[in-house]
């Protein structure tokens, strides 16, 4: 005698699948319930279960496996896309390394020509003179006050 448990078992799908396709077949290969409710289910029945699944599986596999074919081609071509995304940081983080090192090479350089320059006897125009370091702002009491310069390359003078 078979069962619900059984025949789902066997086809691998739910009871609950096993009732919907009881109710899709037609009614005189449907199984007929017992004084319980429960289904008795006859050879023919059972086989009408069986064609019913087997016929309604097989659309879908291939409908599956073109899905399945689709979403691996998407997914090579999204692997590709990441590889060349990476390829290009890999290139922007080389260029960004090489202006880093041309800038302290450079910062280097104006710095030893700034040191040569000073080291130098420095002329009248090389030498700051006072009012070159300062602002002088002249209050009205008659006594100044002096602020440092801030400038572009006030940094160097350090």
């Amino acid at each position: 005698m078979e069962t619900i448990s059984s025949i789902a078992k066997r086809l691998n799908v739910t009871n609950g699948r096993i009732y919907q396709i009881i109710k899709e077949i037609p009614a005189d290969k449907q199984p007929k319930k017992d004084a319980k409710g429960k289904y008795n289910f006859t050879k023919e029945s059972v086989e009408a279960i069986e064609r019913y699944y087997n016929s309604s599986s097989s659309p879908k596999t291939d409908i599956e496996s073109d899905l399945v074919k689709q979403l691996r081609v998407d997914l090579e071509d999204a692997k590709a896309e990441i590889k060349a995304k990476n390829n290009q940081i890999d290139k922007f983080q080389q260029l960004l390394d090489q202006q880093q090192q041309l800038n302290l090479s450079t910062n280097r350089q104006n710095e030893k020509l700034l040191d040569t320059t000073t080291s130098n006897n420095p002329s009248q125009d090389d030498n700051p003179s006072q009012n070159d370091d300062t602002d002088v702002l002249k209050s009205t009491e008659g006594n100044e006050v002096k602020t440092s310069k801030k400038g572009l390359f006030g940094w160097l003078r350090r």
